[in-house]
């Protein structure tokens, strides 16, 4: 047999040897140990900012002792880790296991609420697609339905606000680029969207000024003095209101209500 031939199933077996290693490299060895200790040395770690190890040493308490109660912090803590070290995949995988097998536990509404968190630290620029906001937006919504009564529902409420702005504000970037493109139907539906589900956000005043625009420009005028006159009622000091004033003074028209109109329905609720 050639040397060449004896040679290369030493070598197949030290590259073998060599990707076991790695595997197992990042691997924590089992050595067991009690949950408290294993727990401490993990939130030794988190306090250093070693978020990865953390987590691992979490995981390790619930799998050397996984009917302990130091199993059930330790899932929420591992959750916590990977929240820390932006794996927020991670965290939500984790905060869902936990939830699905603790529904019951006095933690269960923080772990809704990081699981919120976890998605609203995803949420994007508003040129990018928006399903994380909507997930945000769903899960904070949740958190104040299951726990109207905790301080996580009150801070996901202000985050609600600030979410909801957000998809507002996707809808306006949209509508913008319709109206760019003088295809004003699909601009007035986008912006119609956010009047009508988005009315308690700071883009309201702008999506009724661009509407009036809109409206012009098709030659729709009664739709026109209807958005300004709702323009005007709600918002009478605004650079908008002033602006789509001036837009209908140079078409010979002026703001009037028509108690008709989709505009006046969708508001009479709130003012």
């Amino acid at each position: 047999m050639s040397p060449r031939l004896l040679r290369a199933p030493f070598a197949a077996l030290l590259l073998a040897s060599a990707l076991a290693g790695c595997s197992t490299k990042d691997e924590l060895a089992y050595v067991e140990r009690p949950p408290e200790q294993i727990f401490d040395e993990a939130e030794a770690k988190m306090k250093s900012e070693d978020y990865k190890t953390a987590a691992k040493l979490f995981d390790e308490v619930e799998r050397q002792h996984p009917y302990s109660q130091w199993a059930t912090k330790a899932q929420l803590r591992a959750a916590y880790a990977h929240y820390e070290n932006l794996k927020y995949d991670d965290a939500i995988l984790a905060l869902d296991r936990f939830i699905q097998l603790h529904p019951g536990s006095p933690e269960v509404s923080y772990a809704y609420y990081m699981r919120a968190l976890s998605y609203y630290e995803q949420i994007t620029d508003v040129r990018r697609d928006q399903r994380m906001t909507r997930l945000a937006l769903d899960a904070l919504s949740d958190v104040v339905r299951r726990f109207p009564e905790t301080p996580y529902a009150r801070d996901a409420k202000i985050k609600i606000d600030l979410t909801n702005d957000h998809l507002a504000g996707k809808e306006m970037e949209v509508g913008r680029f319709y109206m760019r493109q003088a295809q004003y139907t699909a601009a007035i539906n986008r912006f119609r969207m956010v009047v009508e589900q988005y009315q308690t956000t700071s883009h309201t005043a702008e999506a009724l000024h661009r509407l009036v625009e809109c409206y012009l420009a098709l030659g729709v005028n009664d739709e026109a003095t209807t958005a300004a006159a709702v323009l005007g009622h709600n918002f009478p000091g605004s650079e908008w209101y002033q602006d789509s004033y001036a837009m209908l003074v140079d078409h010979n028209l002026k703001p009037e209500r028509n108690a008709k109109s989709w505009l006046s329905k969708a508001w009479s609720s709130l003012f």
